[in-house]
């Protein structure tokens, strides 16, 4: 069944962009013109974690499968056999799994046959063998058999041809003082030849004339190809890569002359996590190839978790939307102008509501929690796959209040034979898979290196004894290409609001929230002790608002409205000690609408004061629950934002067009999902 892909359709449609590129629309329908003839691009799609690179690939695998030669690798997932010799590296076991994935038969053509591979890495196989350990020797050609079977299944699968191999190479042992691996590797593939491939595949034994020092002679490049693999450094690089291209050579055969057999659509690999050192090894000898001219038919897509890998310099950049009809990709002088990168661009608001309305087609739940959705995780899928989800499998009776909070409390059944899992760890893991994310959560609650390096200081001494902890997760989120701007630590709102749920609920100290309460306290003192708007906010993390309502209220006659705006709006983005589960409206809302008793004021107010006291309470439990990424919007309390910003403008001397401004635009920013801009009505938010 095809998955709902929302938003990918560019790369999937019968006219899209793999169409265009293999030839073959998908499920084998129909021929497609090719875009760009006989030099494809290596096509990247680029993104961080959970924008779908990999159910992309899988999509694609699962539409093309059995139409046309496929293989789908997960280059940071190469497992190495128990017990390998130095003939195996992830390189040459990378080989070996695309070549049994591409050779199954498909639908109008034969199985692909692999002997230029399977002779190059037999001769690599036989490093370091010995007449004392032919026990290796048989775990090592044994492995090989898949690979050979591709050639010849009758003969490759059986185990005969081993025992020949091994005593052919007893009898070279005997022969030379030494054992040499041009000696071995020579041994090795002449009773491969014999005894697995047929008479005339024997010939691709020549294709390995082209090798260095090799002189137009296979059976020498063969062995020079041995000889380098085994010392080890640029000659093995250099091996390998001629390894890879014995893999395009081979794919190309079927296609070429009379021996095409009708196939129509161009063979597909798929190298999820090319971002890895696996990823360029196996796709940079093709593309050198092909800016030498060589033309190998392959189809190359990939994913990249880095946009701005160092291999991806010379490539030409496009976003998802840009490929749907046309996707040039000018080739020009350097290897990397053979790369077409590929933007995965998030979900619009529309494709979040349609996620919704998958797992939800009664429409249960609030109109409004799709789009508070896709303001916490910015269109990331796996974040609006995941929450949908959750949403569609919420018990009936949470329905109706759901938020985006709400949601990361749940749990949510992601296969029906395993249990049900709870959402916000899930997620958390998916996006950031570290051994311990504890350290994380702790520096989430910080506003830059400074301020994080502080809390490490204070929090986090155990967690490292060879260096700042702080920088260390600096370092893991840019490795990860999380993006970084001003006002926090950890700048992605779906990834900081994941830890801060983490901090705030996986301490099992509930309710006193041991963990978030230290955090906050923490970075309270550390801005202190004058009433600043980060110690402020730190108050509004800890439940305290009477300190900040009181400083907001002393500075408000000052000239500088906008200053004042902005130490509101940076106050009231304090993450909300949420209880879980609680039921009912959000506590804040009463406050800000003027439900909520006034409790306890200050001394001294006189009633003009009290009033203006009153007014900022108000005002400010408005910013803090509109401007909540774990909120629903609420239109009554976006009302009553305006009114007090009006209200407060007649009250002020000078700076009443500022708080008029916002009145007015304030609310617009909300419902339009945007940050309250400041000054009032700026188009970018600033």
């Amino acid at each position: 069944m095809d998955r709902e892909l929302y938003g990918r359709e560019a790369v999937l449609h019968d006219s899209g962009l793999v169409a265009r590129l293999s030839g073959l629309t998908r499920h084998g329908a129909a021929r497609v013109p090719f875009e760009h003839g006989d030099d494809p691009p290596v096509t990247v799609f680029t993104g961080g974690r959970g924008t779908g690179k990999t159910a992309l690939l899988k999509e694609v695998r699962n539409r093309y499968k059995g139409y046309t030669p496929l293989a789908l690798l997960d280059c940071a997932h190469i497992e190495p056999p128990a017990d390998h010799g130095p003939g195996w590296t992830p390189v040459t076991g990378a080989l070996a799994e695309l070549a049994i994935q591409l050779s199954p038969k498909v639908l109008g053509a034969r199985p692909v046959r692999f002997p230029r591979l399977s002779l190059g890495l037999v001769a690599v196989a036989s490093l370091s063998w010995s007449r004392e350990d032919d026990e290796r020797a048989r775990r090592d050609l044994l492995r090989l058999g898949p690979l050979l079977s591709t050639v010849d299944a009758t003969r490759g699968a059986a185990a005969n041809w081993v025992g020949k191999v091994l005593a052919k190479l007893a009898a070279r042992f005997a022969e030379a003082a030494v054992p040499l691996a041009g000696l071995l590797a020579e041994a090795t593939v002449e009773t491969v030849l014999e005894e697995v491939f047929s008479r005339l595949q024997r010939s691709s034994e020549n294709w390995y004339g082209t090798y260095r020092n090799a002189g137009g002679n296979g059976k020498a490049g063969l062995q020079q190809l041995a000889i380098d693999f085994e010392q080890g450094g640029r000659r093995r690089r250099e091996a390998e890569d001629f390894l890879v291209v014995a893999l395009t050579e081979d794919l190309l055969y079927p296609y070429t002359g009379l021996r095409r057999g009708g196939r129509i659509g161009r063979p597909l690999v798929l190298l999820d996590n090319a971002h890895e050192p696996l990823g360029r090894q196996l796709v940079e000898p093709i593309l050198r190839a092909r800016a030498e001219g060589r033309r190998d038919r392959v189809v190359i897509l990939a994913a990249s978790r880095i946009r701005d890998h160092e291999g991806l310099r010379q490539a030409t950049r496009t976003r998802l939307p840009e490929t749907a009809h046309r996707a040039p990709c000018p080739r020009g002088t350097s290897v990397g102008s053979g790369i077409l990168a590929v933007e995965l661009t998030p979900l619009s608001p529309a494709q979040t509501r349609s996620a919704f309305d998958h797992h939800d087609p009664a429409g249960r739940t609030p109109t409004e929690l799709a789009r508070a959705v896709h303001r916490l995780t910015g269109g990331r899928p796996l974040g609006v796959a995941l929450l949908g989800r959750a949403a569609g499998e919420a018990p009936e009776h949470l329905r109706a209040g759901l938020t985006p909070g709400r949601l990361l409390d749940l749990t949510v059944e992601l296969r029906e034979d395993t249990p049900p899992v709870p959402v916000a760890p899930t997620l958390l893991a998916e996006l950031l898979p570290v051994r311990r994310p504890g350290p994380y959560a702790v520096l989430a609650a910080a506003h830059d290196e400074e301020s994080a390096r502080m809390l490490a200081h204070a929090r986090l001494q155990g967690e490292s004894l060879d260096g700042d902890v702080a920088l260390r997760v600096r370092d893991q989120l840019r490795s990860e290409d999380w993006q970084e701007g001003p006002g926090h630590f950890v700048a992605d709102p779906l990834l900081r609001a994941l830890l801060l749920h983490r901090l705030r609920f996986e301490d099992g100290d509930h309710p006193h929230y041991a963990a978030w309460q230290a955090v906050h306290a923490t970075l309270h003192r550390h801005y202190g002790p004058e009433p600043g708007p980060y110690r402020l906010h730190h108050d509004l993390a800890l439940g305290r608002t009477e300190d900040a309502v009181t400083h907001l209220r002393e500075t408000f006659p000052e000239q500088d409205v906008l200053g004042w705006l902005g130490r509101l709006r940076f106050i009231g983005s304090a993450p909300y000690p949420r209880e879980r589960n609680r039921p009912g409206p959000d506590p804040r809302r009463a406050v800000a609408l003027g439900q909520a008793p006034s409790g306890d004021l200050p001394s001294g107010l006189d009633a003009d004061t009290t009033e203006l006291h009153l007014s900022v309470r108000r005002l400010l439990h408005a910013v803090w629950l509109l401007t909540d990424p774990l909120a629903l919007p609420d239109d009554e309390v976006a009302d009553r934002l305006a009114h007090e910003l009006r209200r407060l403008s007649g009250r002020h001397l000078t700076g009443s067009g500022s708080l008029w401004d916002a009145a007015t635009h304030w609310p617009r920013d909300i419902r339009a999902w945007r940050e309250l801009s400041l000054p009032p009505g700026r188009e970018d938010g600033v």
